[in-house]
Order: C-alpha cells, then structure tokens, then sequence
C-alpha cells in the first residue's frame, strides 16, 4: 500500500521548507515550500514562485533566488518551466524561456535543480533507483486526463524501480467539479463522491496513484503527503483565492 507522511519543516537560510526524506536514500535532495518567507505582498504574500499570476516580476525573481539558496544552487541552475495542463515531458537541460510542458526530467549531477509549481494540482517527484535519472510533474485534473504521469514514465527504463513522492494538493473534499470534469473519471474506482445534483468531489490524488500503479510502479513505492492546500493558509491555493500565489516541489542530486 502507498505510505501518507506528515512532512516536517526544516529551516534553510530565510525559508521554512518542508523536506522528501523518502527519496534521501536515492541521493535525492528534496523538498515542498510554503508561502511564506518571500517578498511578495498580498494576495501573493510572500513567498509566491509564479511570474504568470499577476505579481510583480521584481519579487518573484527575489523569491526564486531564495529557493535556489535554499536548494544550494546559483539561480541561473534552478529550472522552471511554463506549465499548460498537457503532458509534454522536457529534459531539464533543453530548457528555454519559451518552453512549455508539465514534466522535467534530470540526470544532471552538476548542481541543477528542478522545481514544479502549483496552487491546488498534484506535484509529484519521481526517482529512479536503479539510475541517475529522477522527474518532477504537475498534475492537475486535465494533466492526468491527458497522462502525464504515463508520458513521464516512459523516459524510465523500468517502472517498477521508480520511486515516487505525491507533494500537497487539493483535498477530495475540497475539490468540488462539475459534470465536464467528472466524466473523465468516472472509470477511476474511489475517483469521484456524488456531492448533489450534478456535482462531484474528486481526488486528485486517489487518480494518480492508481494511474501510477496500472504504469508499474510498486503501490509500496508510492509516498503521499498528508498536508494539502485547502484553505490556501500553508500553501497557496486557487479554489481558496484568486489571484494567488503558487509553491513549488524541488528537487536536485545531491552532493
């Protein structure tokens, strides 16, 4: 069965963060930020990592150098990309200003970090235990429709050695969609809970995993953290308010 954890805060420089520590044995440094620590104001405030949502461009810029020092790499290092809700897969190392996709993949050791950024979608870090090669992917509901998280795997050899780490998002609870969503799902048992009349709650999470499992990865190789973005007060979250702030899942070889 897949394993639900409770991340723990670590204090880096300026930022509390919230590290991976099931990836760890992989060599892997990992970790989940919060919205706090940042020079951004409201609604943004502070620590918001999006330069499409409306906040000034100056801050951002300031709050990803602060993530870059708190992952230990010069900022030019940290790799980002503009996430469209598809499953495009991109190498970290062919990264530009204008690329687009919602999946990074890395066997770079040379102090390169990847960073995935949401307000409510599922981040998800992958690490292969057999290789050098681990992907970060953003989720959301018309991402896994799409399967990307199928698209990300088949850049590993072998599923069954992946090991894979689901950040906060949304709760099933908190997630209430309409009728042009919900058919998408409606084949995922558990996906979807009748919430009245046309409406449903669905689980993102509850998708991706069982979406992982038919790829091959091992159910006890699967880690989910418990904390979510309801309420947007640890985590930026969009269905809490609009415009907000986005977070971001990091992850980069360590030494």
């Amino acid at each position: 069965m897949p394993s639900d954890v409770v991340l723990s805060a670590e204090q880096r420089g300026s930022l509390t963060v919230y590290p991976v520590e099931s990836v760890r044995a992989f060599g892997v440094d990992a970790f989940v930020t919060d919205r706090f620590g940042g020079a951004s104001s409201s609604p943004y405030d502070t620590l918001n990592l999006g330069d499409h949502v409306g906040d000034r461009l100056e801050d951002v810029s300031e709050n990803r150098r602060r993530v870059a020092i708190a992952v230990g790499v010069d900022v030019t290092r940290l790799v980002t990309v503009r996430q469209v809700h598809g499953a495009d897969v991109l190498d970290a190392s062919s990264v530009t200003p204008s690329s687009e996709a919602d999946a990074l993949i890395s066997d770079d050791r040379d102090d390169v970090a990847l960073a995935i950024l949401v307000a409510d979608c599922v981040p998800l870090l992958l690490v292969d235990a057999s290789s050098n090669r681990f992907a970060l992917v953003h989720a959301g509901w018309r991402g896994l429709r799409r399967g990307v998280l199928a698209e990300a795997l088949r850049h590993f050899d072998d599923a069954t050695t992946v090991h894979v780490f689901l950040g906060p998002s949304i709760s099933r609870e908190s997630y209430q969609v309409g009728p042009e969503v919900a058919e998408h799902f409606h084949d995922v048992p558990g996906a979807l809970v009748a919430d009245g009349g046309d409406r449903s709650r669905l689980d993102l999470r509850h998708v991706a995993t069982r979406q992982l499992t038919h790829s091959g990865v091992r159910d006890e190789f699967i880690v989910r953290s418990q904390q979510v973005t309801d309420g947007g007060e640890i985590f930026f979250s969009d269905r809490a308010a609009r415009p907000c702030g986005r977070f971001a899942l990091v992850a980069k070889w360590a030494p």
